[in-house]
């Protein structure tokens, strides 16, 4: 974090915005700090799990065993003699 320390600054040569903020005489003097602010963290995102389609197949018992039923999908329909694959 940066930090900017101006002591003893006359109060008359602060900026207008700055003055009329304070409630100092003319002749006081101030100490001016100047701080770095921390990013804003962005928002979350929208996990998938929120939406509420996610999951919609996971009662499904023909597909219990994901990689036996994607490797089933994948299957060619035909063995290289011709002859007819059967699921």
């Amino acid at each position: 974090m940066n930090i900017i320390i101006f002591e003893h600054v006359p109060v008359t040569e602060l900026p207008a915005a700055w003055r009329s903020r304070l409630a100092q005489v003319a002749s006081a003097t101030v100490t001016v700090r100047i701080e770095e602010e921390a990013p804003a963290t962005a928002p979350a995102e929208v996990f998938a799990t929120d939406d509420p389609a996610f999951g919609i197949w996971r009662d499904r018992t023909d597909m219990v065993d994901v990689a036996a039923y994607v490797r089933r999908l994948r299957q060619p329909r035909y063995h290289r003699d011709g002859a007819r694959n059967e699921p």
